[in-house]
């Protein structure tokens, strides 16, 4: 795709699922990579092999932050501009989900998620927009939302929905503002999609036919169809595409079929 080889790319909530597909696709675009990642280190030190393989003159490292944490993301920032010299793509993927009956949900698992989903979102898109600002370079900024944000299914998971709803509004309202500054933002929506979220697909093969019976194509997506959007939206090809969200759902919205 146009425009991304040699950019510098941040990913948050890079080490696993789409996360790591959207990783390395960018390596493959010829971009240089920075994975964000919280817990468990091992994915992560995987993933910067592989990305390393995918593009062996590039420049990736890793860097664990919880990006619903202020100071964590300010740091998070300040090394990846440190180390890149500067940040041409932000990819805000971070993301977790609990699900749970809504008059039962415990505020605390509430407050987690909309921490990390919505908040996490916004500081790690402030931190990247001063940048562009402070750099007076353009930049592009692409978060995940989800199909939920668009059309609501989960019964049980309206915490996440509510989440990702707010996402949208987030991308379209920083767009307005920033359009004329040079600086992108648009966000990718996925459909059910084969990843550690969905981990009930692989140990439930009945529920994975189930959701695939309701979409057009008849199967669940596959991260790296997601991670194509993505990387589409970041890409020169994209630049007349301000505040949109693109769903990638193998035609889920489109109505559901028998």
């Amino acid at each position: 795709m146009r425009g991304l080889q040699g950019k510098n790319v941040l990913v948050t909530g890079g080490a696993t699922g789409i996360g790591r597909a959207v990783s390395l696709r960018f390596a493959k675009e010829k971009a240089n990579v920075a994975v964000n990642f919280v817990g468990d280190p091992e994915p992560a030190d995987v993933l910067l092999e592989e990305l390393q393989l995918a593009h062996p003159d590039g420049r990736h490292f890793l860097l664990p932050a919880d990006v619903s944490n202020e100071d964590e993301v300010d740091s998070l920032f300040a090394s990846a501009i440190q180390e890149f010299g500067a940040l041409d793509v932000l990819i805000a993927n971070a993301g977790i989900k609990i699900v749970a009956e809504p008059h039962e949900m415990l505020i605390a698992d509430y407050d987690r998620l909309m921490a990390v989903n919505q908040r996490g979102a916004f500081l790690c898109a402030q931190a990247a927009i001063q940048h562009f600002l402070d750099a007076r370079r353009p930049g592009a900024i692409v978060t995940t939302s989800s199909v939920e944000g668009i059309f609501p299914v989960e019964e049980q998971a309206v915490a996440y929905i509510m989440s990702k709803f707010s996402l949208d509004g987030m991308t379209r309202a920083l767009a307005l503002r920033y359009a004329r500054e040079g600086i992108r933002v648009n966000a990718v929506a996925p459909g059910a999609t084969r990843t550690p979220m969905n981990a009930d697909f692989e140990t439930n093969p009945d529920n994975e036919r189930a959701v695939a019976k309701a979409i057009p194509i008849r199967r669940i997506g596959e991260p790296e169809e997601i991670a194509a959007g993505i990387a589409f939206l970041a890409s020169d090809d994209a630049s007349y595409i301000h505040g949109h969200t693109l769903v990638v759902d193998g035609g889920f919205i489109c109505g559901r079929i028998i």
